[in-house]
């Protein structure tokens, strides 16, 4: 993973540099999580893997798929990282994006998971006091994941908040051990 991140820090440094110099940050944005969906896809990840699928037809593949969706800068890209063997680095290309973006903009991403529904209003309390906390605007990614029992998981760049009782049960389960 972290050589992944290796690879993808030089991409994600330049598509930002060119998407800030054209004023095209949401659009690179939506290119990048597009691109990611694709090299998320099974199918894809098998015809990726598969040596005897050679660089060209790789590409046109790409670019077939992208058909539409992808300016000629996208589909440059597109041809860089077949030519460099680095298709599978787009997921860590998008994520460096998007911190690079987030901080260009003075906003952070944060994602929470809770094992139960969050009302609209709950996510705007939330959001009004990790503003505060954090002192810049909070972009909020509610995910439902019901093994938390009860209480929130929040992360928030580089910080976790575990306030859930999986996470207070992991926490036991430690300290009994020692």
């Amino acid at each position: 993973m972290a050589e992944l991140a290796t690879i993808a820090r030089p991409y994600a440094e330049a598509i930002f540099k060119l998407a800030k110099e054209k004023n095209h940050l949401d659009d690179w944005s939506v290119v990048l999580n597009f691109l990611k969906i694709i090299v998320e896809d099974p199918l894809m990840a098998s015809v990726i893997a598969n040596p005897q699928v050679d660089k060209n037809t790789l590409t046109q593949i790409w670019l077939a798929i992208g058909e539409g969706q992808l300016s000629e800068t996208g589909k440059n890209l597109v041809k860089i990282l077949v030519d460099n063997h680095r298709l599978l680095a787009i997921p860590q290309i998008a994520i460096q994006y998007e911190t690079l973006k987030a901080q260009y903009q003075n906003y952070l991403e944060v994602e929470i998971m809770t094992p139960y529904p969050v009302t609209m209003p709950q996510q705007q309390a939330i959001e009004t006091v990790l503003q505060q906390r954090l002192g810049k605007a909070a972009h909020i990614h509610i995910t439902t994941d019901e093994s938390l029992l009860g209480g929130w998981l929040v992360r928030a760049g580089d910080q976790v908040m575990d306030v859930s009782i999986k996470g207070r049960l992991q926490k036991l389960a430690a300290e009994l051990r020692h």
